[in-house]
C-alpha cells in the first residue's frame, strides 16, 4: 500500500501566514486549485485553513475577508499525517475528525498537504489495477495446440 510520502512527492506546498488576511489566503487558494493551506506563525504549523472555514467561519457570520487575519477563523486543533503513513491510516485519521485535508508533518516540520481526493484518486488506481487483472485473467484464452 502506498504511503503518504509517496503522494506529495515533488508537489509544491501552499501555505498561509497567520497574519494574512482571509481574501489574500482564499485568493491564493484559487489561484492554486486547492482546497486547504497550513497556516504557519513564524515558519511553525499553527492551524489549517479550508474553504469549509471561510464558508462557516468568515461569509455565514458576515466577517470582512478584507481585515480578518487568517489566524481568528483557522482550524486549530489540527489532526496531522506522516511520510511513512499509509494511505488507510491517513483515511482513517480523517474519517475519525471528519475533515478532508491533512497536512502532513515529518518531525515537526510541515513537509506537505494531502487531500481525501489525493487518497481516493489512489485508491481508484489500485482498484483498476486490480479490475484490469481479474479481467486479463477471466478473459485470457491461451491458444492450446495439439
Amino acid at each position: 500500500m502506498k504511503q503518504v510520502a509517496e503522494i506529495i512527492e515533488g508537489r509544491p506546498l501552499v501555505h498561509a501566514e497567520a497574519s494574512e488576511k482571509v481574501r489574500d489566503v482564499a485568493k491564493k487558494m484559487s489561484d492554486r486549485n486547492v482546497g486547504a493551506v497550513a497556516v504557519l506563525d513564524s515558519g511553525k504549523l499553527v492551524g489549517l485553513f479550508s474553504e469549509r472555514d471561510l464558508m462557516t467561519r468568515v461569509v455565514a457570520p458576515g466577517l470582512n475577508p478584507e481585515k480578518t487575519a487568517v489566524s481568528a477563523v483557522m482550524t486549530r486543533n489540527i489532526v496531522f499525517a506522516e511520510p511513512m503513513d499509509d494511505v488507510e491510516s491517513a483515511l482513517q485519521k480523517m474519517y475519525r475528525v471528519g475533515c478532508r485535508h491533512l497536512p502532513v508533518v515529518d518531525r515537526g516540520n510541515l513537509v506537505g498537504m494531502i487531500s481525501l481526493r489525493d487518497l481516493l484518486q489512489i485508491d481508484d488506481e489500485t482498484n483498476k489495477e486490480k479490475a484490469d487483472f481479474l479481467n486479463e485473467l477471466v478473459t485470457y484464452s491461451p491458444d492450446y495446440e495439439s
